[in-house]
């Protein structure tokens, strides 16, 4: 049995290590079904008022803290940062957190502008405008990330990103980093 266990195992590796190279379109189709699956399961987020209400208030003033934030200034600022503590610590960091699991293992939200409104832990840049997975939810699709190793978890994820939406319209972005060897 332990032999069986050492090969499945093995063949899980290989498959992951394969996989952390392809595009989200070329995903195996076992593990692309199965994000799907919970990207249905997570679309409420979209329109969950705790998010909507958070991104329409950060919108409307974006944190002073923020202005002139870069990636490069926010990459040097510690997780014990006031500022950086005070978006996991907020009502909507807390309430992200709350949604963590065994599959879902981070969370972030985004504004239109691409900053930060909260997260459940420092993310690795302050903004991701410009970049797919903040900028396909601004259009209103979803974003599917490729899978690959996650450098603070050491784990194989894949990035999901959804529009947060009011009245239809997309004001910002959810971005959720799924398990995949838990989905």
């Amino acid at each position: 049995m332990r032999a069986k266990s050492r090969l499945v195992m093995a063949a899980v590796v290989a498959i992951l290590a394969l996989a952390t190279s392809l595009p989200a379109q070329d995903l195996p189709p076992e593990i692309k079904a199965k994000v799907e699956n919970k990207i249905k399961q997570m679309e409420y987020l979209s329109t969950d008022a705790h998010v909507v209400d958070a991104v329409k208030a950060y919108n409307a003033s974006p944190w002073p803290q923020a202005k002139g934030m870069t990636n490069e200034k926010w990459s040097g600022l510690s997780v014990l940062d006031p500022f950086v503590r005070s978006l996991s610590k907020s009502t909507l960091g807390e309430y992200l957190k709350s949604k963590k699991n065994d599959v879902i293992v981070k969370l972030f939200v985004s504004g239109a502008d691409g900053g930060k409104v909260a997260y459940d832990a420092k993310t690795q840049y302050w903004t991701h405008k410009g970049m797919p997975k903040h900028e396909l939810p601004m259009s209103g699709s979803t974003f599917i990330g490729p899978m690959k190793q996650d450098g603070t978890l050491g784990i194989y994820a894949i990035q999901v990103g959804l529009p947060v939406l009011s009245e239809g319209k997309p004001i910002g972005s959810i971005v959720v980093d799924l398990r995949v060897d838990k989905l």
